[in-house]
C-alpha cells in the first residue's frame, strides 16, 4: 500500500478509536527512511466539522513541527497531509523501547534509574509547557527509551486526538466529544476536560510509580478519605525524599502539586545524595596524585541556582546529525527566573565546606557528544573540572580508569555503568565529534597548564 504516492506501508503498529498507526518507508528518500504514520479520522461526518478539524489539524501539526525541531526528545514531524476523509502525520521513527516494554523485559526500575528517567524528561515537559501545551497523555507507553543514547523520548501528544473528537453539541456549539487521556493516569481535573500543566506532572508521577512497582494506577490502593494514591508499600528501597517528591506530583488537588516541571526538577536535584563525608577529599586527592595537594584557592563554589541552570541547559543540546536547534533563550531565562523565584534566598547559599571542586551531582557533560567544545566552554574551569569533563566522554561509554581519583568520581554518578578496562576499551565507541572534543580539551589543558589528575 502506497500512501500519498510516497509512503510504503510496512505493517500496522496499532489501532484505536481515532485511527491507525503504521510503520512505513519513505520511497522518495535515497535512504528509504523508515517513519511512523498516524492515520486519523474525525469522529463526526459533517462537512462543517471537517473544515474546522482541517484547520485545527494544520495548527496542531505546526506545533508538533516546532516541538520536534527544538527538542531532540520529541519526534520530528516530517510531513502531514489529507487523503479522502482522513488526516495523516508522518513522524520520525524512534528506535527504542517504551517504558512498559522495559519493565516487562527487565523488571522493576530501582530508584537511581527512575530518578534518571525523571530528570531527563522534566526539562522536556518544561519546554512543552512553555509553548502553552499540555501533553494530556503521559504514561509508560508514551515514553520511549531511545537505543542510541538511552534518553526518554515523549510521543503521542493528545491535542491532535482531541481535534479529531470535535463535534457540534446539543447547544449547537463546537466542542470536543471526549476527554483525551488514559484512565488512571489522568487526574480528576483532566477527567472533566480541564487539563493544566500539573496534570502532566501527575501522570508522570504515576508513570514513575509504575517503573518502581510494576503496578498500573488501577491496581494501587487509594485513601478513601483523601483520594490520595497509596503506593509506597509496593515499591522497593526508596528514599523518603524521593517518596515525598512523587507524592507531591500525584497529589489529588492541583494546588498541592508542583507548580511546574522545573520546580519538580529543582526538588529532585535538591534531594540528590552528596558524596560521603567520611574521608576528606584532600586526603583522597593526595593518595590518587601524590605530587599534588588541593589548596583552598582551588575550591570552586557553585550555588544551587547554578546547579539547576546546568541541569536545564543540558537539554539545549543539538543532536549529532544537527537536525534540531536549541531551546530558545527566553525559555531558559524564564526557567532560571522561575527557579530563583520559587527557591527563595536559599538558592544564593554556596556549597562549601569540602574542597571537592564540584559535587558529583552537579556536572553533566553529556552535551560533549552533541556539539563541539569551544574555549568559551572551558574558561574559568580548573584543572580538576577539565579532567572530569574530558574523561566523562569515555565514562559515558563504560570505560574504567586506572587513576583512583577519576574512578571514584565516576563511581558516584548514577548514569555510570563500567564495562571496559582501559586496555579493552573499544576506541570505535567514540564518535568523531567525541574524539575531537577529547583532543580539544586535552590541548587546551596543555596550553593553559591546567591538569589535576595524572594522564
Amino acid at each position: 500500500m502506497l500512501l500519498n504516492n510516497r509512503y510504503q506501508i510496512i505493517r500496522t503498529l496499532g489501532s484505536g478509536g481515532f485511527g491507525n498507526t503504521f510503520l512505513a518507508e519513505d520511497t522518495q528518500m535515497p535512504s528509504g527512511r523508515k517513519c511512523v504514520i498516524k492515520q486519523l479520522k474525525p469522529i463526526e461526518n459533517n462537512p462543517q466539522i471537517y473544515k474546522l478539524v482541517q484547520e485545527r489539524f494544520r495548527r496542531e501539526a505546526a506545533i508538533l513541527e516546532e516541538l520536534g525541531e527544538l527538542s531532540n526528545q520529541i519526534p520530528t514531524l516530517y510531513a502531514y497531509f489529507y487523503l479522502s476523509d482522513k488526516f495523516y502525520l508522518v513522524q520520525e521513527l524512534i528506535e527504542g523501547d517504551t517504558l512498559t516494554a522495559k519493565v516487562q523485559q527487565q523488571g522493576l526500575f530501582n530508584q537511581t534509574k527512575a530518578k534518571e528517567i525523571l530528570s531527563n524528561i522534566l526539562p522536556v515537559l518544561e519546554f512543552v509547557h512553555s509553548k502553552r501545551i499540555v501533553h494530556r497523555d503521559i504514561k509508560p507507553d508514551n515514553i520511549i527509551l531511545r537505543h542510541s543514547d538511552g534518553k526518554p523520548v515523549l510521543i503521542d501528544f493528545g491535542a491532535v486526538r482531541e481535534t479529531m473528537a470535535t463535534v457540534i453539541n446539543s447547544h449547537d456549539s463546537v466542542t470536543a466529544s471526549i476527554v483525551v487521556g488514559t484512565p488512571g493516569y489522568m487526574p480528576s481535573e483532566q477527567a472533566v476536560g480541564r487539563a493544566i500543566y500539573s496534570s502532566d506532572l501527575y501522570s508522570l508521577g504515576l508513570t514513575i510509580i509504575y517503573l518502581l512497582t510494576g503496578k498500573l494506577p488501577q491496581q494501587l490502593e487509594m485513601d478513601s478519605r483523601t483520594g490520595e494514591i497509596v503506593w509506597q508499600s509496593e515499591a522497593g528501597n526508596i528514599s523518603p525524599s524521593f517518596k515525598t517528591i512523587i507524592d507531591k506530583a500525584i497529589a489529588y488537588h492541583p494546588r498541592e502539586r508542583f507548580c511546574s516541571a522545573i520546580e519538580m526538577l529543582e526538588a529532585l536535584l535538591s534531594s540528590a545524595t552528596p558524596l560521603p563525608d567520611t574521608v576528606p577529599f584532600q586526603q583522597r586527592a593526595v593518595s590518587s596524585h601524590p605530587s599534588k595537594v588541593v589548596s583552598e584557592t582551588q575550591t570552586q563554589q557553585i550555588s544551587q541556582k547554578q546547579i539547576s541552570q546546568q541541569q536545564v541547559t543540558k537539554y539545549q543540546e543539538t543532536t549529532p546529525n544537527q537536525k534540531r536547534g536549541i531551546l530558545p533563550q527566553s525559555i531558559i531565562i524564564g526557567s532560571i527566573i522561575s527557579i530563583f523565584t520559587m527557591g527563595g534566598l536559599w538558592l544564593l547559599r554556596p556549597l562549601i565546606t569540602d574542597p571537592f571542586p564540584i559535587q558529583t551531582t552537579t556536572n553533566d557533560f553529556s552535551w560533549l557528544s552533541s556539539r563541539k567544545v569551544t574555549d568559551k566552554d572551558l574558561e574559568n574551569l580548573d584543572g580538576y573540572t577539565l579532567d572530569i569533563m574530558r574523561n566523562s566522554i569515555f565514562a559515558r561509554h563504560g570505560r574504567r580508569f586506572l587513576n583512583p581519583g577519576l574512578q571514584e568520581y565516576f563511581d558516584q554518578q548514577s548514569w555510570y555503568i563500567p564495562k571496559y578496562s582501559p586496555q579493552e576499551f573499544p576506541s570505535n565507541l567514540l564518535s568523531d565529534l567525541e574524539r575531537r572534543n577529547v583532543k580539544y580539551i586535552s590541548e587546551y589543558q596543555d596550553r593553559t597548564n591546567k591538569r589535576f589528575f595524572e594522564k
